[in-house]
């Protein structure tokens, strides 16, 4: 009896058509896409330039603020130590929430013992933040503050156009994880004011491995610090051959993804809706966070103090099985 899986807020399965579109980048077409004198390297450096536009219509950005990286975890890294050291000369300070990802918290904690300050904001019951305590926790040594655009565990989503104007209106910068919702709702970072921005492939339906950063470059125009050094890949912030059959896949699951999220929203979601309806029957169940704002997939219950998450892309998956 094959186990049923709940947890596709931690990974998914790679999609048919997204396995379909990598294999060729696998063994017949396996150039170098840093190759510039030769039609394997040019073939390898279309088809990255390709996803690179895939990814960037997904957030509504530029290709050419995209940058690829092996997943979210690399791409926080990125953007939170690169962004300090960038912007040290303005301030050490780091503004980011206790429910962030450990991806977030365990690198604000590294850059603390190399002489940041960072405040960690509180959430309320529902898991959304106090726009006010954000506004009073940002000074004028704010280089940077990092919200999560929606939780892996509650999937409570936060207010992001009202905290980056927030961010905005103090004259600094906002990060914002968004592996959780890039795939599963509409956004556009222009609109929604987000400077900075991570996704990862396996989210998505998208292989392991391969993820992206968006970086502002213009109104502002986000500066970032080198990561890794040798051979100026990536706009010289983050060098290394680039893992283009990962690169295609990720390209393909954000295209799928933008021409099925309305469909498979309105799916899951009332899936849910029944799900939850016929457990709150049961005695001492709660919803935890909130219900107004969160992703349409995630249901975070407990059952007489006994927690019990579940992430419901998969029932799509089963029921097409």
């Amino acid at each position: 009896m094959n186990p049923i899986y709940l947890d596709y807020n931690s990974t998914t399965p790679v999609d048919e058509k997204v396995l379909e579109t990598m294999l060729p980048y696998f063994r017949e077409q396996f150039g170098n896409a840093a190759s510039s004198t030769h039609q394997q390297g040019w073939i390898a450096k279309d088809a990255v330039d390709k996803a690179r536009k895939q990814v960037a219509n997904l957030i509504g950005a530029e290709d050419n603020e995209i940058i690829f990286t092996s997943g979210a975890t690399e791409s926080i890294n990125i953007a939170i130590k690169g962004i300090w050291e960038a912007y040290k000369t303005k301030g050490n300070h780091i503004v980011t929430v206790k429910t962030e990802h450990k991806a977030v918290l365990d690198t604000c904690a590294y850059l603390e013992k190399k002489g940041a300050s960072i405040t960690y904001l509180n959430v309320d019951a529902e898991g959304v933040i106090d726009l006010d305590e954000l506004s009073n926790a940002i000074t004028y040594k704010t280089v940077l503050v990092a919200i999560m655009f929606a939780n892996n565990e509650t999937g409570v989503i936060q207010a992001i156009e009202e905290i980056a104007k927030i961010i905005h209106d103090k004259k600094s910068i906002f990060f914002c994880d968004a592996t959780q919702a890039a795939g599963k709702m509409m956004i556009d970072v222009n609109e929604l004011g987000i400077d900075c921005l991570c996704l990862s492939a396996h989210k998505l339906y998208g292989p392991k491995g391969v993820g992206a950063l968006y970086i502002r470059r213009k109104n502002p125009r986000v500066t970032i610090s080198s990561f890794l050094h040798g051979g100026g890949h990536e706009k010289d912030i983050r060098s290394g051959t680039l893992n283009v059959p990962g690169i295609v896949g990720l390209g393909a699951a954000c295209e799928i993804a933008q021409l099925s999220m309305w469909e498979v929203n309105g799916h899951v979601s009332k899936l849910r809706a029944y799900l939850e309806h016929q457990l709150l029957d049961i005695d001492k169940l709660r919803i935890n966070g909130s219900t107004r704002y969160r992703l349409y997939n995630t249901s975070n219950l407990c059952f007489s103090g006994q927690l019990l998450q579940l992430h419901l892309p998969c029932l799509v998956q089963l029921n097409n099985s």
